[in-house]
């Protein structure tokens, strides 16, 4: 009896505490999730379909694209991802943009939708040329036209081209047997080499030292984690201007600081013992990014706590005040279109155009090496966004999707992303303490709009924000891999010591951004502001004086004019201005703050200088042609010494920029100076630049006062008072978040060179 009292009572106790939860549960307030959308914040405003005249091309559209043109028979394009350079390749497929004149007609006034357009560029081993072609119309194209001559003014020569995944292959298959096999006594001897521990090439730009040449210098490197810091002192020049495989040779190979003619004589002077040999010695790999430690929690979340307060549909975002269109070229990168606040059209585009770096070296891989990135594409390389680092965790994402260097419309998803963003500062704010006392603040609640684009060692992450006070900031921050060469004698010239026998090079970054303001329209003027001190009497004490800050300001009316280089003092304000006033009656305008930390341009007397000539100026204006669409193009790196843009021609016929439709081309960057703490990664922080837009004397007063962010405070209120504080009943009106489950499919789209 005992035993069965004993067995009811545990029951009992047991279903007392289970029915005691299940009745805590069901009266415990639960906290609702969030909702999808915060409709409050966009009341009354409603996407349109007109932004698609922006949109990158459909993966529809760029496979009846690439159909087309491969019916074309004229052309005969290889359908091979790994054609040979002798071999006619279709390389890039993308958006060709209407007319400016045609998308406003479009866009401001009911016009017909301009026709929409794709771009095609195809590689002709087998005529020796580069062709641009216009294919339209889209959907089913059915038209094509040839446009390098009216685009460029100037026949483009094959090796004008960028190194396409069929020459990677052969230029591989090339080094394995033309290279490795020929020397690998000293491979095995010097570095450890092996099928298993193999090396891997890197490549030096430009590929010669005048138009015409391809001859690369590949430097090597130990196949470990960020293989870009390991270098172990072995390079050759491989010349690959041929177009058949067959007829490349190796020119030139460095070994240990010394240069030899051929592999043949670096092999018969290493066994005769004439020179100094590197010796191997296993490395730990210093380069992995795997922690240390396992990682152990998590930092702040931010999330948005009534549920979002912006809109992606199609190509549009709508953010409060903001709308815009976007995309996402492979060649230069993320572009945003029709920025509008409040309704009114500040700027018609916002663009990447350019990344570029100068390098210093003792060692030729590096010695001649200037890199100008949308050569490559630096929108290609627009890989999946990692949720939770790259950007916050409940970030909205956007597939994109892409045609260049293959065969087939590829999609990277996740390669964009939008979110509002807290940035932990106010916005604006006072404390009022004398007289009267209240409290006014605006918490920095700003839209961000963000691609990271990893291209080879170097990653760029690009961010345009969109601020509540009318503001606009484009905003570059690089991280990832330095480039670096193996320490010899006296090139502590050219850097740091950051690893073992690892030098990391001293380089230039430069980054040019395309800003096309429409200030109240297409007619606008060039405004510089800036301080002097001038001397002034006191009218109060006869015979005294005092310096005096005094406004100067200035009207620039021609693009020489407006062309400010980096090397001359440049005023402190500039603006691209409207020609009606504000109520006090000043030029409404727009002001560029750039922020930028460069080192020195390339002088104008080298060669190669014409290829980046809009890094010569800090800000430069022009007036707005539709052939003047980019600052630099596909085919400068390749053919550095005779460019196809050369911005520098766009100010050399001097035109008037007095109430004329302006475009900005702005340059940033920083120097960067390696340093031990850039292994194995460099960080962002301090690594940047950007330029801000900011509203002067655009509105009568600071546009974020209509923020439904605003708070007040003033002590007649009671402390928990809601009306002009909502944190006051932030308990009350949280949710929780409904957080996505972590995915990731980033490998889908990187570069392969193998079936």
């Amino acid at each position: 009896m005992n035993t069965i009292l004993k067995c009811l009572l545990t029951v009992f106790v047991f279903a007392s505490v289970v029915a005691n939860i299940v009745f805590i549960i069901l009266h415990t307030p639960r906290t609702p999730k969030c909702a999808p959308e915060f409709q409050d914040a966009l009341k009354g405003k409603k996407h349109d379909d007109k932004g698609l005249v922006f949109a990158d091309l459909t993966s529809e559209e760029y496979t009846q694209v690439r159909d087309y043109m491969w019916s074309v028979s004229a052309l005969n394009i290889s359908r091979s991802v790994f054609a040979q350079p002798s071999e006619n390749v279709l390389f890039l497929i993308e958006l060709h943009l209407p007319p400016k004149s045609e998308v406003l007609r479009y866009l401001d006034k009911g016009g017909p939708r301009p026709r929409r357009e794709a771009k095609a560029v195809v590689f002709s081993g087998s005529k020796q040329s580069i062709s641009e072609y216009i294919v339209w119309p889209l959907p089913n194209p059915d038209h094509h036209q040839d446009v390098t001559l009216k685009t460029y003014n100037q026949e483009l020569h094959i090796n004008a081209r960028t190194v396409t995944i069929g020459e990677y292959v052969a230029l591989f298959k090339f080094v394995h047997k033309e290279v490795f096999g020929k020397v690998k006594t000293i491979l095995e001897e010097s570095f450890g080499y092996s099928e298993s521990n193999t090396l891997n090439p890197f490549e030096g730009m430009p590929r010669g030292i005048q138009s015409g040449d391809r001859q690369t210098w590949f430097s090597f490197f130990r196949d470990r984690s960020g293989f870009y810091i390991h270098p172990v002192g072995f390079e050759v020049l491989i010349n690959h201007r041929d177009t058949k495989s067959s007829m490349w040779k190796v020119e030139k190979a460095l070994y240990n600081g010394e240069y030899f003619a051929s592999l043949e004589e670096l092999n018969e002077k290493y066994a005769a013992g004439k020179v100094k040999k590197i010796r191997y010695k296993e490395s730990r790999d210093y380069g992995s990014l795997k922690p240390r430690h396992k990682p152990t929690g998590f930092g702040p979340l931010q999330y948005d706590v009534q549920g979002k307060r912006y809109s992606v549909r199609n190509n549009q975002v709508l953010y409060l005040d903001w709308s815009f269109a976007f995309g996402l070229s492979s060649l230069t990168g993320m572009r945003v279109f029709d920025i509008r606040f409040k309704g009114e059209r500040i700027a018609y585009e916002l663009s990447v155009q350019e990344a570029m770096s100068v390098y210093g070296s003792v060692t030729p891989g590096m010695m001649l090496t200037k890199f100008i990135d949308s050569s490559i594409g630096i929108g290609r390389f627009a890989h999946e966004l990692v949720r939770g680092v790259d950007c916050p965790y409940t970030a909205t994402f956007v597939d994109t999707y892409r045609y260049i260097d293959t065969n087939f419309t590829q999609r990277f998803r996740n390669s964009i992303c939008i979110f509002e963003h807290n940035t932990g500062r106010p916005l604006r704010r006072h404390f009022s303490d004398f007289f009267s006392n209240s409290y006014g603040g605006l918490a920095n609640n700003v839209l961000v709009f963000r691609t990271i684009t990893a291209i080879g060692n170097y990653d760029y992450m690009w961010d345009f924000m969109f601020y509540q006070s009318g503001s606009v900031e484009a905003k570059v921050h690089a991280t990832g891999y330095i480039s670096s060469s193996y320490k010899t004698e006296d090139n502590l010239r050219y850097g740091h010591q950051v690893a073992e026998n690892t030098l990391g090079n001293i380089h230039t970054h430069f980054i040019n951004f395309k800003v096309d303001l429409d200030v109240l329209g297409r007619k606008n003027m060039f405004l510089t502001k800036d301080m002097e001190f001038v001397n002034v009497s006191l009218p109060w004490i006869p015979g005294e004086y005092a310096q005096i800050p005094r406004l100067v300001e200035r009207q620039l009316k021609t693009e020489g004019e407006a062309a400010l280089r980096y090397d001359t003092k440049t005023a402190r304000y500039l603006h691209i201005a409207s020609n009606l006033t504000n109520r006090w009656g000043h030029p409404r305008s727009y002001r560029l703050q750039v922020a930028s930390f460069t080192g020195d341009h390339l002088p104008e007397a080298v060669p190669e200088e014409r290829a980046m000539s809009w890094a010569r100026y800090k800000v430069a204006i022009t007036k707005y042609k539709d052939e003047e669409q980019t600052s630099s193009s596909l085919y400068n790196q390749n053919n550095i010494w005779s460019p196809a843009v050369d911005f520098s021609q766009f100010i050399e016929d001097n035109e008037n920029i007095e109430s004329e439709d302006l475009v900005a081309w702005v340059t940033t960057g920083f120097l960067h100076i390696p340093h031990a703490e850039d292994i194995p990664n460099t960080v962002a922080v301090g690594n940047g630049g950007g330029v801000i837009l900011r509203p002067h004397n655009y509105f009568d007063e600071d546009p974020s006062m209509n923020s439904p962010d605003s708070v007040y405070i003033h002590p007649s209120e009671p402390a928990d008072s809601c009306t002009n504080n909502r944190f006051a009943c932030l308990a009350k009106e949280v949710c929780a978040p409904s957080l996505p489950t972590f995915t990731y499919n980033g490998f889908e789209g990187v570069m392969k060179f193998e079936e």
